[in-house]
């Protein structure tokens, strides 16, 4: 006899590993997750500075080839998204970050409501999941699974950049995720004490591991869901293929959509909802024509200032041979040293136009870095700030290659796709350049390798922005949810798919406006209150 699941939830990304969490512990149910990555990570993934020998590979990542974008010169950007149980959380650089207050008090404004999705709503579970080493006050959590800490180590370009940054006048901000967020600091990262070192603290980790003997949750791992099952108007379950087999697994009570910002767009349209006239150019029968599903794509961008130092700084090197040996070894016996961090440790909100409300995110890594679709620049000593856009106005797609679940969905990514999002980006471009030429920088720097002090024109510039322009890893709002009014709204305010029954989307795809920061914080945070709905609408 079939083993039988009041929820089944296609991917297992942060989202879903909160909401997993809570439905099994607090709430009782029979939980089934199906994810296409898989069950663990490499070991050297655990360590905080780990991360940084995966970013240009495929282990754990899905490389997507975004469409020829004509506003780059033909340019389609890498935009990868996490291929393992935990999601992004797996995977990422680990910063925790919530965004602004008038986030999502715009998207309450936006439902027409002043309670629901409102900063005051989502604040409780940012808390409720958080176990802060730091903070325990009106805006953290102590009690819960997420480990959220400083890093364990600070560069010394890293205090450089701080110290410049407040030469220029930006004040010193000690939290980011507290009463404001405008300021420089050091972020908050989601790893903490496991055992003996400090370890990341992903969705597996924190919310999945604790209930490994709980009978009520079940994964499946490797597992490609191909398809929501729909019968007289309500999902029932889903198809997934794993080592090459088709299977089918029913719901008794929801399927809960979980698979990513691309991926959720995707696998609803593959089950005939969302735009008819593409659903059928790809021969998809159409179950229900809801044509906001795939639109409204967003993501945070950035564009590099880089420059080489004068002597040994930052971290480059000290991934290889001697360096790396004593760096494991320190990390090893003593759980300190360079081991302990992600290397991304500070970073400076601001507005660029003078504004109190940041419109840019402008890191600071200590290193000469670019990534994998960008090879302009060798990593040497040196630094790289990168100007990250908070709020984005272009909109970007995801669409159906093919009704073939092997084929990747085309995703439009639209960088730059408003004049805005441009002018923002050359602005903080100049603020990164002012960085460079205030001590202690100024006496440190060697030469800027990018854009190049011969670089000074608009035109210029706009054409390295357009060359160099990269993810932010943060995929957002394909899968909208809005107000009855809205005809481009595709989820409701309780995360039902309009017009099926059975079905809610619990991750990032929802988003209706980017949040003003890192988005695994908010991915856990809407996981954490689509199971309190879903238990609601339950009772």
């Amino acid at each position: 006899m079939a083993k039988s699941y009041d929820f089944v939830i296609a991917g297992g990304g942060s989202a879903a590993s909160v909401a997993a969490m809570r439905l099994v512990r607090e709430f009782g149910y029979r939980v089934l997750i199906l994810e296409r990555g898989p069950r663990d990570t490499a070991r050297l993934m655990a360590f905080p500075a780990g991360y940084m020998k995966f970013l240009a590979r495929d282990d754990f990542l899905e490389m997507h080839h975004t469409v020829p974008q004509p506003q780059l010169g033909g340019r389609g950007p890498i935009v990868p998204v996490a291929k393992a149980l935990g999601g992004g959380s797996a995977v990422n650089a680990m910063v925790y970050m919530r965004g602004q207050r008038e986030d999502y008090d715009g998207w309450a404004a936006y439902l027409g409501n002043d309670t629901e999705w409102s900063y005051a709503d989502m604040l409780p579970h940012f808390k409720g999941i958080e176990a802060n080493t730091k903070f325990n006050n009106e805006f953290h959590g102590i009690g819960g699974n997420l480990r959220v800490s400083e890093p364990g180590h600070i560069s010394d370009t890293t205090q450089d950049f701080l110290l410049a940054a407040q030469g220029l006048g930006h004040t010193y901000n000690p939290d980011f995720n507290g009463a404001r967020q405008n300021g420089v600091g050091i972020m908050q990262h989601t790893y903490g004490q496991w055992g003996r070192h400090k370890e990341r603290s992903d969705g597996k980790k924190a919310f999945l591991d604790p209930l490994a003997s709980d009978g009520r949750l079940s994964i499946i791992t490797g597992a490609r869901v191909d398809r929501i099952v729909i019968e007289n108007g309500r999902a029932v379950g889903v198809s997934y293929t794993k080592d090459g087999v088709s299977h089918t697994v029913h719901a008794d009570r929801e399927v809960l959509v979980g698979a990513g910002t691309y991926n959720s767009a995707k696998l609803l349209m593959l089950s005939g909802l969302g735009p008819a006239d593409h659903l059928r150019e790809h021969g998809v029968d159409v179950v229900a024509d809801i044509t906001g599903v795939g639109a409204n794509l967003q993501d945070h961008h950035e564009v590099p200032v880089i420059a080489t130092t004068k002597s040994r700084s930052g971290y480059f090197g000290e991934d290889k041979g001697w360096p790396m040996l004593r760096n494991g070894l320190q990390y090893l016996l003593f759980n300190s040293g360079p081991v302990t961090t992600t290397g991304i440790e500070a970073c400076l909100f601001y507005d660029p136009d003078g504004g109190e409300r940041p419109t840019i995110q402008l890191y600071c890594a200590p290193i000469v870095y670019l990534d994998r679709d960008v090879s302009s620049a060798k990593p040497t000593y040196g630094v790289t700030f990168t100007s990250c856009l908070l709020r984005p106005k272009a909109r970007g797609s995801v669409k159906l290659r093919s009704a073939n679940p092997d084929d990747q969905p085309l995703v439009d990514c639209n960088f730059f796709g408003h004049p805005d999002d441009l002018r923002l980006t050359l602005a903080s471009l100049k603020v990164a350049r002012q960085l460079l030429e205030t001590e202690p920088f100024k006496s440190k720097i060697a030469e800027e390798l990018l854009p190049g002090r011969a670089l000074q024109d608009e035109e210029s510039l706009t054409r390295f922005a357009g060359q160099t322009v990269k993810t932010n890893y943060h995929p957002s709002g394909s899968l909208r949810m809005g107000p009855d009014s809205d005809p481009m709204a595709v989820v409701d305010q309780r995360l039902r798919v309009r017009g099926i029954d059975g079905l809610r989307v619990i991750d990032c795809s929802i988003i209706p406006f980017i949040p003003s920061g890192n988005t695994n914080a908010p991915a856990m945070a809407i996981g954490s209150k689509a199971a309190a709905m879903i238990a609601e609408d339950h009772r």
